[in-house]
């Protein structure tokens, strides 16, 4: 009986576990991931991606979570037309055969209840390889203008480009590229 009572007891706990977790849909309208690389060593060269769609899950309280996040490679915005088609070709992105980018996370890391790190796999190019982003800035809240429940955060993270087989003219153009994620999710 004890066994039993204890069995049930664990699948009660359990099962309020997974529920205390709440889902979040990214907000695409707040939502733009960019990145920034050395250009022939003169300059940074920054662009964003204006297309990112995911889930996210967060039990803060327990200090896990979930990331899922999937970037449309074709909306890559630099303020330069010509350098955005070339971009989205074969010597970079191919976003033809390669549409999306993602990211999935189950392995996030918290300080009391805020988030401040995210550890999982980048697939870029059909490669996929681990990628840690370090969160610089992280809130959840009200929303005052949609009036629903909003986290946001900062994440940064790097990565060497010809991991996932872009290496057009590295090392003159950066083959370390800087990740700056800003993101927001509402509440489900």
């Amino acid at each position: 009986m004890i066994g039993k009572l204890s069995t049930v007891s664990s699948a009660c706990l359990l099962s309020f576990s997974v529920l205390a977790a709440d889902s979040y849909t990214i907000d695409s309208r707040h939502t733009f991931p960019s990145f920034e690389i050395s250009h022939l060593g003169f300059s940074t060269q920054r662009g964003r991606f204006n297309e990112t769609s995911g889930k996210v899950t967060l039990d803060a309280a327990a200090a896990k979570g979930s990331i899922d996040i999937s970037v449309n490679t074709a909306t890559i915005s630099t303020g330069l037309a010509e350098l955005e088609e070339h971009l989205r070709g074969k010597d970079f992105f191919d976003s033809t055969q390669y549409p999306a980018m993602t990211f999935k996370s189950d392995k996030l890391s918290f300080q009391g209840e805020k988030l401040v790190s995210a550890d999982g796999v980048l697939t870029l190019r059909g490669i996929s390889k681990p990628v840690s982003l370090h969160v610089e800035h992280f809130y959840c809240g009200m929303n005052v203008i949609r009036l629903k429940y909003t986290c946001g955060a900062d994440a940064v993270g790097t990565i060497k480009r010809s991991a996932f087989g872009i290496d057009k003219y590295a090392p003159a153009v950066g083959d370390e590229v800087k990740l700056l994620i800003q993101v927001e999710a509402v509440k489900d």
